[in-house]
């Protein structure tokens, strides 16, 4: 144990200076990498760039990047010319089997830079609507008015066709009837509303009172549309069902296809 302990001391007296400047270099590459966070999270608040956490984790890389360039030489003996030769060679098979996720940071960057969407957007992609969470180097992530989160690539982002949505229309309801063809529409539209406005006012947005909107017609009497506009956090599922049982007494509905007409 003592030839043990002597080894190590020895050993310790040796690499001090290495030790010391690993240390040093590791805690300033720490105090960098929080400093120039706050930073830079604050610079994109404060501009036209959107913020999401691919440009701090661009900045973080290039921070710890710096950082290991610094002690590859003194602290380990490896000459960073030399490491980056032997990349440069393996780049090739590197950049084959990494493909995907080069797809995707370069598409992450292109969503951000083109502004084509950015936290806080309001987007229908692939038939999920919700709102735009962050953008990582990976791949973007959607919250939907449930709550579930969808985990898309960017490389696929960046190739799907997407809509991005004003609140009020991501926030529409719909609800389909057909009422009898002897009824006046003027007068259903006031009754449907009202019942609406009774038994769904708080699921609606107050801003934005239900609308009945006439689509056509059909055998059995005339189609429309209820639409309501639904409060931020409640399902459109939610508002369909409250709104639906609010009218399902009115006796100009037609119920069965028109077989007890």
């Amino acid at each position: 144990m003592n030839d043990f302990q002597t080894t190590m001391l020895d050993w310790l007296r040796a690499n001090s200076g290495k030790l010391i400047l690993l240390i040093i270099v590791f805690a300033a590459a720490w105090a960098a990498d929080r400093i120039l966070r706050r930073v830079v999270r604050k610079v994109l608040d404060n501009s036209q760039i959107p913020s999401a956490s691919i440009f701090v984790n661009l900045m973080r890389v290039v921070v710890w990047c710096a950082a290991a360039t610094v002690v590859l030489q003194p602290v380990f003996g490896i000459n960073p010319t030399t490491l980056v030769t032997a990349l440069g060679i393996g780049g090739v098979a590197l950049s084959l089997g990494l493909k995907d996720t080069i797809a995707n940071v370069i598409g992450g960057f292109g969503l951000m830079l083109g502004r084509v969407i950015q936290p806080g957007d309001l987007v229908s992609i692939q038939g999920v609507t919700g709102t735009v969470v962050d953008i990582t180097w990976r791949h973007s992530m959607i919250e939907t008015r449930g709550g579930d989160r969808m985990v898309i690539p960017n490389s696929i982002l960046n190739t799907a066709s997407l809509t991005r949505l004003t609140p009020v229309n991501e926030s529409i309801a719909t609800v389909p009837f057909t009422v009898k063809g002897s009824c006046d529409p003027d007068e259903v539209s006031r009754d449907m509303i009202r019942r609406v406005e009774a038994g769904a006012a708080d699921v609606m947005r107050p801003e934005n009172p239900p609308l009945v909107k006439f689509t056509g017609f059909s055998p059995y009497g005339e189609e429309g549309q209820i639409l309501v506009f639904v409060r931020d956090g409640i399902l459109l599922s939610t508002a369909q069902d409250k709104a639906a049982r609010a009218i399902a007494t009115a006796d100009y509905l037609v119920k069965d296809g028109g077989a007890s007409e």
